[in-house]
C-alpha cells in the first residue's frame, strides 16, 4: 500500500527542518517567558536579575541561531548526514560519505573517444562541491609535492583559479599568489583575480615559480601559444601542472578549426566550449615547446578520494 501525500510530504527534508526549527523556537520563547514571570513574579529577586536574564537569552538565542543558519543551510546538515560513509573521502573538506554526485556532460563522442576526465560520472562532493579534478590536483600538491612546506619560496601563477583550490592557497604564505583569468561577460570574478589573457601574460620573462593550468588548454584555439607563453613566465626549472581531458584511445589531437557553434564543438569535442580532443601525443606537444614531462598517476596512493583512476598528473619543467 503506498504512502499518502500527507506522509509523502513530512519526509521532504525542507518540511522537517521547518519542523525541528519551529517546535524549537516555540519552546525556547515559552521556557524564556516562564522565567522572566517567575523572576518578575519573585518579590526576593531584584528587578535587574529579570533584565540580565533577559539580556542574555536574547544573545544566546542570536548566537544559537546564526550557529543554525550557517552556509550549510539545516536542510543541506540533514542531506549530509543522511550521505556520512566511508566509501569516499573529500580531502579538501574532509567529509566522508557513501557516494558523490554527478558531474560531467554525457555526449557519444566523450564515450566513443574513452576521454579522460570527462564524462557523466559520480565525482561531486556533496559538501563543499568539489570534483574529481580538483581533489586530483589538491592531492598531489599537499601530499606528493609537499607545496606547504615549499610555499614561501615560490611565486605561483594560478590560471581560472578554482575556488576550492584558491582557499587553500590564499591560507599558504606564498612569497606571491597571482590569479589570472579571461574575463568575460556575464561572470563575476573575486577580487584577488586579475584579467589575464594566457595568449599574452602581463608578466616578464623568467619570474614565476610554479603554474597551475588545470582543464584549460582545451578551450583555447591557439593552444600552442598559450603553453609558449606559460614556458617563458617561468624561471628556469620553473614547473607547471598542466591539465588536459585526454582521448584514451586516440593517438593524435583531433581539432578543427571549421567547428564553431556549441552545438557542433559539443557532437565532435564533448563539451560546448572545447576546440579539441587531445590525444595521446599532448606530451610531445609539451615537449616541442622545451618543457620536459613527467606523467605521474597517483590513484592506487589514494583509491578513496574519488579521483579518477586513469587521470595523470602532467607535471612540466622548463
Amino acid at each position: 500500500m503506498g504512502k499518502s501525500k500527507t506522509n509523502k510530504l513530512f519526509e521532504k527534508p525542507i518540511v522537517k527542518s521547518f519542523i525541528f526549527y519551529s517546535t524549537f523556537r516555540a519552546f525556547y520563547g515559552t521556557g524564556i517567558l516562564l522565567i522572566t514571570w517567575l523572576f518578575t513574579t519573585n518579590t526576593e529577586a531584584p528587578l535587574w536579575m529579570s533584565i540580565i536574564f533577559l539580556l542574555c537569552s536574547m544573545i544566546f538565542s542570536r548566537v544559537l541561531m546564526k550557529k543554525i543558519k550557517t552556509k550549510d543551510s539545516l536542510k543541506l546538515r540533514l542531506k549530509l548526514y543522511k550521505l556520512k560513509g566511508d566509501k569516499y573521502h573529500c580531502p579538501i573538506c574532509g567529509f566522508k560519505s557513501k557516494d558523490m554526485f554527478d558531474i560531467g556532460e554525457n555526449f557519444p563522442v566523450l564515450y566513443q573517444k574513452d576521454i579522460i576526465a570527462c564524462g557523466k560520472r559520480k565525482a561531486g562532493c556533496y559538501k563543499c562541491n568539489s570534483t574529481d579534478k580538483e581533489r586530483l590536483i589538491y592531492l598531489f600538491l599537499i601530499n606528493d609535492f609537499k607545496i606547504e612546506s615549499k610555499a614561501k619560496n615560490i611565486k605561483l601563477l594560478h590560471i581560472a583559479p578554482e575556488e576550492n583550490l584558491t582557499k587553500l592557497f590564499l591560507k599558504l604564505n606564498f612569497e606571491e599568489y597571482l590569479c589570472g583569468d579571461l574575463f568575460l561577460g556575464g561572470y563575476n570574478y573575486p577580487n584577488y583575480v586579475e584579467n589575464m589573457n594566457l595568449l599574452e601574460l602581463p608578466l616578464n620573462d623568467n619570474i614565476i615559480d610554479l603554474v597551475i593550468c588545470n582543464h584549460v588548454l582545451e578551450h583555447i584555439i591557439d593552444d600552442k601559444i598559450a603553453m609558449r607563453e606559460i614556458y617563458r613566465v617561468l624561471k628556469p626549472g620553473g614547473k607547471a601542472i598542466l591539465q588536459v581531458p585526454i582521448s584514451a584511445n586516440t593517438i593524435e589531437t583531433i581539432e578543427d578549426y571549421k567547428i564553431t557553434s556549441k552545438s557542433q564543438r559539443e557532437e565532435h569535442f564533448g563539451q560546448h566550449d572545447h576546440v579539441r580532443i587531445y590525444g595521446q601525443d599532448y606530451v610531445q606537444k609539451l615537449n616541442s615547446i622545451g618543457f620536459t614531462t613527467e606523467v605521474i598517476n597517483i590513484y592506487e596512493n589514494y583509491k578513496n578520494f574519488a579521483i579518477n583512476p586513469k587521470e595523470n598528473i602532467y607535471l612540466v619543467t622548463k
